[in-house]
């Protein structure tokens, strides 16, 4: 089978996707992009995309339309699909709602091949989260991930309207890029307004990389902040 390139609002700096696990994603979050486009098959596993080429000298972001690291997905699923990955010599992104999971395969997990994220959308507690891990247990998961050696990213999209001391958890994971962006999907979410996004974003600056996805712009339109992002 081919290798997925990227297409649609995907990091740039990602060149293929990479799926073998498959179907609806056991958190169920509420404005999850993958039900807008009716991909709600029950979870499973793709036996056929093992046969893919993975190549060499990509960056593969593995897992992008379920997230296999959710506590519903059997662990031997994980196993194959990276037990795949480690035989290509490329770089790969994994991002979990779920990072605490991540360090239960830390010994097939090199450190040189994986970057790690997950998604912070807020350190509020919202309904529309559906089953996910709290923000706090995620935070506390990949500030253990940057001890062991990971590089990491957080991921804040949606953003959704945040509290106090947000930016401090964030700042304590250490993250090489934080991403930012907004609801495309007109799902109603409890949003911030656009100066507290614009004061996140320089905050953020002062420590890590940002960058804005283009559906920011919806909330936070000004061209200046995306300068450089």
């Amino acid at each position: 089978m081919p290798l997925n390139k990227v297409a649609g609002n995907m990091y740039g700096w990602i060149t293929h996707t990479y799926n073998v696990i498959k179907g609806m994603c056991p958190h169920g979050c509420s404005y999850c992009y993958m039900k807008r486009w009716g991909k709600q098959s029950p979870t499973h596993f793709d036996e056929k995309e093992l046969n893919t080429n993975l190549g060499s000298g990509n960056f593969i972001f593995i897992g992008s339309s379920c997230d296999m690291f959710a506590d519903d997905i059997p662990g031997a699923w994980i196993v194959r699909t990276l037990d795949k990955a480690n035989r290509h010599d490329n770089r790969y992104l994994l991002q979990s709602k779920n990072p605490g999971r991540f360090i239960n395969y830390h010994a097939i997990l090199p450190t040189e091949k994986y970057v790690l994220c997950t998604t912070i959308e807020t350190n509020e507690n919202f309904e529309c989260m559906g089953k996910s891990p709290s923000p706090y247990d995620r935070i506390e998961a990949m500030i253990r991930l940057r001890q062991m050696g990971y590089e990491i990213m957080i991921t804040i999209e949606p953003i959704l309207n945040f509290g106090e001391g947000f930016l401090q958890l964030l700042k304590m994971c250490q993250p090489i890029q934080i991403n930012i962006g907004a609801d495309s999907g007109n799902n109603h979410l409890p949003e911030p307004s656009p100066e507290k996004i614009a004061a996140l974003i320089e905050a953020l600056r002062g420590f890590t990389r940002v960058h804005l996805k283009k559906n920011l712009r919806r909330i936070l339109p000004e061209s200046r902040y995306y300068e450089n992002a």
